[in-house]
């Protein structure tokens, strides 16, 4: 098993010359960065079936408690909106700009309620800078705090949720779906007036069919606890899939800005063994080193660079992180017990 030290001890030696420079060229002479258009194709309509069938299903059960099953394979069917919505933005499935921006709208916006335009800004942010204290906004201090630097000074209602964040990790994620959706109107501001009125737009499409398919389908209260279900559900998926890619692994600062592409990449991430399964469940995000070195490869192609990545890092002798699922969820977890501790023993 290959892991990763959770904090950083010091810093990997300075890159000579390109040493991604190689592996970008034996990535490219196999092919790996070319669109699989019809992979994506097959994997857009299956998962437009999949959720036609649950909402059908929804109508036909009724006002029914059994309609609230239900929420499970929408939410199961939702996060796979939301990958491809990943993958739209990072221009891995078409050629064309436009292309990918409307496939990002109609999965995102319109399907899932979350604003492409947040995401993608927010998400490239952090593709630039992995993990990094100051520049990675997956990691700047909110209700969770991932750096040690950032532990000094929270008090009250913020210093408790630190001290148990480990604990709180899980039951928070309950929460991530609606999260989204409010970052998302809040991103609004933002953005340009035209692209704030054609985001601003679908998202209350969304809200507005989604409201209307369950008040059509089920009374308020009923209605109400499905989607409290669905959108718990939702959040818990994603926080499962996102949260073993970079959560424990080393954390940059100002002392490593002078790592290259390479280093900064595979450092800071980790990928997560598994099979088909596994790939289908995390969308593809458990090849998480490979995605961060060539972010807008199509999703299929990630697991056929995986061995030529490994062995470019053995050869210079960088260290390639992959583990279980669960040993992935306790060094994260591990990572933020740790973090929380000097405000356990104060």
């Amino acid at each position: 098993m290959t892991t990763a030290a959770p904090l950083l001890e010091r810093p990997a030696p300075a890159p000579r010359g390109s040493e991604f420079a190689p592996l970008l060229r034996a990535v490219k002479g196999q092919g790996l960065l070319e669109r699989r258009t019809g992979w994506y194709a097959r994997s857009i309509a299956v998962n437009a079936l999949a959720l036609a069938a649950v909402v059908t299903a929804m109508v036909l059960v009724g006002n029914s408690w059994w309609t609230l099953l239900l929420a499970v394979p929408l939410a199961l069917f939702s996060a796979r909106t939301s990958f491809i919505g990943h993958d739209a933005g990072h221009s891995q499935i078409a050629d064309k700009r436009q292309v990918n921006r409307v496939l990002g709208l109609i999965h995102a916006n319109v399907l899932v309620g979350t604003s492409a335009a947040w995401w993608n800004d927010k998400h490239n942010r952090h593709h630039a800078n992995p993990n990094h204290v100051d520049k990675d906004p997956d990691v700047a201090p909110d209700v969770l705090v991932f750096a040690d630097q950032h532990v000094a000074g929270r008090t009250g209602f913020k210093a408790w949720l630190t001290r148990h964040q480990a604990w709180l990790f899980f039951p928070l994620c309950l929460l991530e779906g609606i999260n989204l959706k409010i970052q998302g109107f809040k991103d609004l501001r933002r953005q340009s007036p035209r692209e704030r009125t054609v985001e601003g737009l679908l998202l209350l499409l969304h809200v507005a069919a989604y409201a209307t398919l369950l008040l059509t389908v089920l009374p308020p209260g009923k209605a109400l606890l499905f989607a409290f279900l669905h959108q718990a559900l939702f959040g818990l998926h994603l926080g499962m899939a996102f949260a073993p890619n970079h959560k424990g692994m080393p954390m940059p600062d100002s002392s490593t800005e002078r790592w290259g592409h390479l280093h900064r990449q595979v450092l800071t991430s980790r990928n997560i063994r598994g099979g088909p399964v596994t790939d289908w469940l995390l969308g593809g995000l458990n090849y998480q080193i490979e995605h961060h070195l060539f972010p807008n490869m199509p999703r299929p192609n990630l697991r056929l660079a995986q061995p030529l990545v490994r062995a470019h890092c053995r050869d210079l002798g960088i260290p390639y992180a992959e583990t279980g699922a669960v040993d992935s969820y306790r060094q994260a977890l591990g990572h933020l017990r740790e973090v929380g501790e000097p405000l356990r023993v104060e």
